[in-house]
């Protein structure tokens, strides 16, 4: 609810106009999008204009909860429109509130490291006052989706979809929605978006990507102090949204397959092809070669790029192929994933996984770069693990944790002792739907490709 409150208000007779009416006008907060009708009574304000709640808006994916984890403004500070307010953290993504309105500062509601909840007020602005002010009625309706009025039309489109058509300047008039009564979908946005340019998201807006500081030196690292004592603290940030997503996945039973990987091709071709990518200016490792090789095995099993509803009635097969990546950030471990990897090269994964990493070590990471994941790979092998036991993220079905690669004696055709360069991974499915052939024949595919590097060349889809 929008709360006006008005201080040392004075009325004059000339403003009280019976006869007039005021337009109507649409506003939006969170997941309410309702008319508001405004009265005929005009009042004078001395000094203060009205005091707007404004609300922790729906960031999307479900997320009912955040983390404050800086603020950016006080309060007395005076804020413009898309000036930065704070920024909150989920355990899907780390988001910047921006504000609404221009006006001052009056009261933040919470501390840093305090959980926020969606829908509830965030901070109170003083908006800047004009010499007639409108008093607002009612406050606005819940409604499981937001309609959107475009051109004379309505387009139906949930807040998530609306924000990333908006990061990505795309009108929803625009775009054909597949879902139920024209309801626009995120994969309609994603395949507008790849039909139009053929491009990746670009990052959210109203985000500098700053430089990461350097990390200090091991030897100027503070020695650990050993102090004797207990010490107890509360689970907050990304421990506490650790606690909620593993206590979720956890209900899933996992089936675990493990196998190990000749690498010795690939290594040689990734070394062939590494200036020719550092000409291109992007930084070619082994994931994109992973990353690829899951997408061509997804299109053989599509059922380990499904997701299943919370009681397990309904399968839904993804057409997307936006494969995760787990990453060891600042800010913790976050899965940001690249998008229709099924649609992209080598290279361009490539370009994309730069985009990610570098936004991950600034702690820039959006929404739209975390949400939306149909199939993960985490690669425990760049801290220096051989074999784990991944967890799913749910919605998703199938994970993979990939080892270090490691130089080991093998045995060629000829029966000789060569080098090889040999990298375990191991594989997590939703037992609930996925049996052990499947996973297995999936491994055995994805397995090839990496073995026979060469259909996988830098400009191949």
């Amino acid at each position: 609810m929008l709360t006006h409150q008005y201080h040392h208000r004075c009325f004059r007779v000339q403003n009280l106009r019976s006869d007039r009416t005021v337009p109507r006008l649409t506003v939006t907060l969170g997941r309410n999008l309702q008319t508001i009708g405004y009265r005929t009574l005009y009042t004078c304000t001395a000094n203060h204009g009205p005091i707007v709640q404004f609300k922790l808006s729906d960031i999307g994916e479900g997320i009912m909860e955040v983390t404050v984890k800086e603020w950016y403004v006080k309060e007395g500070d005076k804020v413009s429109q898309f000036d930065s307010i704070c920024e909150v953290q989920s355990d899907k993504a780390s988001v910047t509130i921006t504000s609404r309105y221009d006006g001052v500062i009056r009261k933040l509601y919470y501390d840093v490291d305090a959980t926020a909840l969606v829908g509830k007020p965030l901070v109170d602005i003083e908006t800047e006052a004009s010499e007639e002010d409108v008093v607002e009625t009612p406050a606005m309706a819940r409604e499981e989706h937001t309609h959107q009025e475009i051109k004379g039309h309505k387009t139906q489109a949930t807040p998530a979809v609306r924000r990333l058509a908006m990061e990505n300047n795309i009108k929803l008039s625009e775009v054909v929605g597949s879902g139920k009564d024209g309801r626009i979908l995120k994969e309609d946005i994603l395949n507008f978006l790849s039909k139009q340019t053929g491009a990746i998201l670009p990052p959210a807006p109203f985000q500098d990507i700053r430089t990461p500081p350097t990390a200090p030196p091991p030897s100027a690292a503070p020695r650990p102090v050993f102090t004797g004592k207990d010490r107890m603290e509360p689970l907050k940030g990304f421990h506490r949204a650790m606690v909620k997503t593993m206590t979720a996945a956890l209900q899933i039973p996992h089936f675990g397959y493990c196998d190990e990987v000749d690498l010795s091709q690939l290594v040689q071709l990734r070394s062939d092809l590494k200036s020719t990518s550092e000409g291109r200016g992007v930084k070619l490792s082994y994931m994109p070669f992973f990353i690829k090789a899951a997408s061509l095995g997804l299109l053989h099993f599509p059922i380990l790029n499904a997701s299943v509803d919370e009681g397990c009635q309904n399968i839904t097969y993804k057409a997307s192929h936006n494969v995760g990546v787990a990453m060891d950030t600042s800010q913790g471990l976050l899965v940001p994933n690249v998008k229709n990897v099924q649609l992209l090269s080598v290279f361009d994964i490539a370009q994309e996984l730069n985009r990610l990493q570098t936004l991950g070590a600034a702690g820039q990471l959006g929404a739209a770069d975390l949400s939306g994941g149909t199939f993960t790979l985490s690669n425990i092998g760049s801290i220096g693990g051989t074999y784990a036991k991944p967890v799913i993220l749910p919605p998703e079905v199938a994970i993979g944790a990939l080892g270090k690669i490691q130089v080991l004696p093998r045995f060629d055709p000829s029966g000789q002792v060569v080098r090889a360069h040999i990298m375990a991974v191991s594989w997590s499915a939703d037992h609930r739907i996925i049996d052990g052939a499947t996973m297995c024949r999936f491994s055995n595919l994805w397995k090839d490709y990496l073995e026979n590097p060469a259909r996988m060349v830098l400009d191949l889809k």
